[in-house]
């Protein structure tokens, strides 16, 4: 049935494209590459505009690669982008033509834009719902946490995403939990994105070139995920001169240097950033500190090669790791490794290829001094063909496939012999994600435009292992593999629908559908920090979670596209959602499926949105009004609840204002509602001990949470060659306490009476750091 359903979609794909006007008469095609004149760097989403022909143009796709069929004929072809200087060339047009184009930042643009797509009306003209595009240099002066500059907090200021906690890196999107999005950094899936228990993001802007959410309308070649798609690519490297930039701040230190290999054919870009809070320990002279570690670390790396003009080579990696040591009593380290080899080549002028080989491993480490080691984690290896083809101008078709082999290592126990704790040594578990994917963007007319595919994916457990089926937590079955045997298999049908129709040249209604399909799942045990969360497959018990999402649009720009204006309102209901049972502790479980309960989802809301993109003022106001809702047999009684990401209402006001043209202020405003909670209803007592007595599950609301940031950015110093600048900010200006936890213990001054104790972490949190590039 699948089969049959697959077959009619491409025989109806087909058809649309070959019933389109376009192969009315013999066409010729035009493609090429948009580079960053003074980089050499592919421009992603540039655009290339016939200005004789409205409506008709091509944009670039992530690779910098562009192809456009057309009547033969002479022809003015403008090449654009925002933040570079447009170019327009006089093209003779009578046979297929390539032409490589590079295009000039235009400084003065660039210093106005903050957050930009390819085209300023690309918001109201484009299919894409749901979907932000943040360039790093152009949100540097928004104030964040300890004056680091991080993409994850600025895209947290977007509606639909909310902060997963006070100061943290983490995010939900549209009602998914934190798993439930797919990070990628240059391909490479990043299974813990954060530092520092949460408090800072893996990724270094300066190692940043591209970044992309998608929150509604998911490209099929994307899938694994429920909610959203956060694709980051790194920089490729100067390939005309040699530079560097980096910063000196009181919590860390960055450096990224760049060039060519080869000028104009070969570069490379290697970027550090390390904290050094460890470096101090030593001052103060105290024994029983001797040995103690706290640092993380990052180091972004990547090389390109230009073999010939139709084939390209990539290679890439990221090493992040956290280390905590107290002498050698305790030590916790976790980190993230990712390798990309990819190949671009340019088959014909309407058909290109992206082949990649992808690398990731996650893990972590807790050592009790000699008493204990526990240990686990994650690694894939993946292989990855991504096709576009540009039939003629009124379609662009993608298709791939990808195969992922997983190897899940659990929670491990390591002890000596004779000591107080017991060896737990699980056996690793393995899986082959694969998936294969067809889209289609067509335009129809010149107001409407659709997009229509369908992504197939499939999920098998590969032996040697032992899976087992539970009864109320006691085991029923099991189902036992052999060494290399493939089984346990799930399938998925993933259809994405979209449209976009123009109602003026200013404003346009969209909508969109489409399923994901999540097979690993996060297991977030009670009592245990987010590094040590555990990442299990799907298997006969833990079936795979689905997602279906509908959204409606309407987009509108004002004064030549200076503002943005969006509503956007989505439903998602979610199947197969995970959650621990009552009293669960999943930390060291052998049986930790037995552990689980199993339910449903669901989330809707309606997402505002007003942006001002140019002019020495610049910012946006972001509303979220949503509801987040959960539903399991086993947990509270079967009621439908809260998720503990339900938040009524989310605001973020960000602005920021170039005062002189070396003096920029900015600053942003937060609130939203307090996170739904469980806290004991009462209490009673047992042999002489309070036992706290919960009733209904997160029932209760943390307080709502508010804060205002501000900063200031000084250019120092500034000529052809070298720039420096200072960055002041202060998070929290006014000094707010916000809950980051409230517990509840026994009166000091009242014995007997039970008192909620609020922790709040940050106030008043001024920064300073030094930036340079040269």
């Amino acid at each position: 049935m699948k089969q049959q359903q697959l077959r009619t979609l491409l025989l109806s794909m087909l058809c649309a494209i070959a019933l389109s006007p376009a192969w009315a008469q013999e066409k010729v095609t035009l493609s090429g590459t948009i580079k960053d004149g003074s980089t050499g760097e592919d421009l992603i989403g540039a655009a290339v505009v016939i200005p004789s022909m409205p409506g008709t143009g091509a944009i670039t796709n992530v690779y910098g690669f562009y192809s456009l069929t057309l009547p033969a004929g002479q022809y003015t072809v403008r090449y654009q982008y925002v933040g570079y200087e447009a170019q327009e060339l006089e093209v003779d047009l009578t046979s297929d033509k390539r032409l490589a184009i590079e295009l000039n930042p235009s400084i003065e643009q660039l210093e106005e834009v903050v957050v930009t797509s390819e085209r300023l009306d690309q918001n109201v003209t484009s299919v894409d719902m749901g979907l932000t595009k943040l360039d790093p240099a152009q949100v540097a002066n928004i104030p964040v946490l300890f004056g680091e500059q991080d993409i994850f907090k600025t895209i947290q200021l977007l509606p639909g995403i909310q902060s997963a906690g006070e100061g943290g890196s983490g995010f939900f999107v549209r009602g998914g939990s934190a798993d439930q999005n797919l990070i990628l950094i240059d391909e490479a899936n990043v299974y813990n994105a954060s530092h520092l228990l949460g408090f800072f993001s893996v990724f270094n802007s300066d190692a940043i070139r591209d970044l992309q959410i998608y929150k509604g309308l998911m490209p099929a070649q994307y899938g694994g995920r429920l909610s959203s798609v956060l694709d980051v690519k790194m920089k490729e490297g100067n390939n005309k001169e040699f530079g560097a930039q980096g910063g000196v701040g009181l919590i860390s230190s960055r450096l990224t240097v760049e060039g060519p290999i080869v000028k104009d054919r070969a570069s490379f870009m290697a970027s550090g950033r390390r904290t050094y809070a460890d470096l101090f320990i030593p001052l103060a002279n105290n024994d029983d500190l001797d040995g103690t570690q706290l640092f993380f670390y990052d180091l972004n790396m990547k090389a390109n090669a230009l073999i010939n003009e139709n084939n390209r080579v990539y290679l890439s990696g990221y090493f992040g790791r956290d280390v905590f040591a107290f002498a050698e009593n305790f030590g916790f380290n976790w980190g993230n490794a990712t390798g990309t080899a990819r190949w671009n080549t340019v088959i014909n002028d309407k058909l290109f290829l992206n082949s990649s080989a992808i690398f990731t491993n996650y893990d972590y480490e807790i050592g009790f001094g000699d008493l204990l080691t526990i240990s686990s984690g994650l690694q894939d290896w993946q292989l990855k063909e991504d096709f576009f083809w540009y039939p003629n101008e009124n379609n662009t078709v993608q298709f791939g496939f990808t195969g992922i082999h997983h190897t899940f290592r659990p929670t491990t126990l390591a002890a000596p012999e004779g000591g107080p704790f017991n060896d737990s040594d699980a056996t690793d578990r393995f899986a082959l994600e694969t998936a294969a994917y067809v889209q289609n963007d067509q335009k129809i007319g010149t107001k409407l435009s659709v997009r229509y595919g369908l992504r197939v994916s499939n999920f098998n457990s590969i032996g040697p292992a032992t899976y087992y089926t539970y009864d109320g937590g006691v085991i029923a079955d099991s189902v036992v593999l052999g060494d290399n045997e493939i089984g346990n298999p799930y399938w998925g049908l993933e259809p994405r629908l979209g449209f976009s129709y123009l109602l003026s040249p200013t404003q346009s209604i969209k909508g969109s559908y489409n399923r994901t399909y999540q097979y690993l799942h996060l297991l977030s045990s009670s009592t245990s920090a987010n590094p040590t969360d555990v990442w299990i497959p799907s298997s006969p018990t833990v079936k795979p979670q689905i997602a279906n999402q509908y959204s409606v649009g309407y987009f509108q720009n004002f004064d030549n596209n200076k503002y943005e204006t969006s509503v956007e309102l989505y439903y998602k209901d979610m199947a197969n959602q995970i959650d621990y049972s009552n009293g669960a502790n999943l930390f060291g479980a052998d049986d930790i499926e037995s552990l689980i309960a199993f339910g449903r989802g669901w989330s809707y809301g309606a997402e505002f949105l007003v942006r001002k993109n140019v002019g020495d003022f610049t910012g946006w106001v972001s509303y979220t009004l949503s509801k987040t809702m959960r539903q399991f047999d086993e947990i509270n009684e079967g009621n439908p609840y809260p998720a503990r990401q339900d938040r009524r209402h989310d605001i973020a006001i960000v602005g920021s204002y170039q005062l002189t043209p070396n003096i920029n202020i900015s600053g942003n405003w937060v609130y939203f509602t307090g996170n739904a909670v469980t806290f004991p209803s009462g209490k009673y007592v047992v042999n002489g001990q309070i036992v706290n007595y919960y009733t209904e599950r997160n029932g209760y609301r943390m307080p709502d949470y508010h804060r205002l940031d501000l900063g200031l950015t000084w250019i120092t110093r500034k000529t052809e060659r070298f720039e420096g600048s200072w960055n002041f900010s202060c998070y929290n200006v006014y000094g707010r306490q916000n809950a980051y936890t409230i517990t509840f213990e026994e009166s000091e001054t009242n014995p007997g009476e039970t008192e909620a104790v609020q922790l709040s972490l940050f106030r008043w949190v001024p920064s300073v750091a030094y930036n340079f590039k040269f």
